[in-house]
């Protein structure tokens, strides 16, 4: 680790001492770090196989049914797409960016982490106050009340299933292109952000909206931005400092410094 980026590590370090309350926004980069292909990119999922339509959540919500019988057989995206993406989510384990930020909140030091993820590695790492904004691709999700099922919860022996609580139609609680972001994590997205004073990006370009707003609010209320990526973004010429490098490098170090400059 050259010189600079120690320097940076040391003022990131300060940086979130010095403030109030601390939160995070992670995004693919995390996940590439643990052998997760991104959607987009030259080596996205979605630039080899072609995005999903843009309507995709408006079909399901027309006949359910369909939309559920289509997933059940496997027909919602290429097979062969299906086939890499499961594979890779089935051996992919958190690395030690994922450990790293659930030891800043485990510290007290993280008081949120907004991910843009849907590969439950976060929540494996031990991260708790944990917003999905993308949803879960091992949830089910209510389409009227917002509850979270884990599969296996609700039977799939009929379709579509039924929400035990409210007997609403549940969905597959991964956010369908077109669908809006569930009210409740983007509530409590915001609620969280208005307190925040001092927020990490790691592994984000923070180009997809609604969660490329949350470091924008940040910096316009005056705290400060740390940007983790293991390449320059556009972002970064907002933050007050931005480290490039791999978060499962990077995190530690910091984590390291946080810890000494504590004494733990």
């Amino acid at each position: 680790m050259n010189q600079r980026v120690q320097q940076d590590i040391d003022r990131a370090a300060d940086l979130i001492l010095n403030a109030n309350y601390v939160g995070a926004l992670t995004g693919a980069g995390v996940s590439v770090e643990s052998g997760i292909r991104p959607y987009r990119g030259p080596d996205g999922l979605w630039t080899e196989y072609g995005e999903p339509p843009m309507d995709r959540y408006q079909q399901f919500f027309s006949d359910p049914k369909v939309g559920w019988d289509k997933i059940m057989k496997g027909e919602m995206f290429p097979r062969e797409m299906m086939s890499k993406l499961v594979e890779t989510l089935v051996n992919a384990r958190p690395n030690d960016g994922h450990y790293a930020l659930a030891e800043l909140e485990n510290m007290g030091i993280l008081k949120f982490l907004i991910t843009q993820n849907v590969d439950n590695l976060h929540r494996a790492a031990g991260t708790t106050n944990l917003l999905e904004i993308h949803g879960n691709l091992y949830k089910l999700r209510c389409m009227q009340c917002n509850s979270r099922y884990e599969f296996g919860e609700i039977s799939l022996q009929t379709t579509p299933p039924i929400c035990p609580k409210c007997g609403s139609t549940v969905k597959p609680d991964g956010v369908m292109f077109g669908e809006p972001i569930p009210t409740d994590v983007l509530g409590k997205c915001q609620e969280e952000t208005s307190r925040c004073d001092c927020m990490l990006s790691v592994g984000t370009s923070a180009l997809v909206y609604p969660a490329a707003s949350f470091p924008q609010i940040v910096k316009r209320k005056g705290g400060s931005l740390i940007e983790i990526n293991a390449y320059g973004t556009d972002m970064g010429s907002m933050c007050d400092i931005a480290i490039e490098g791999k978060s499962a490098e990077i995190m530690p170090v910091l984590l390291g410094k946080l810890k000494l400059q504590l004494g733990r």
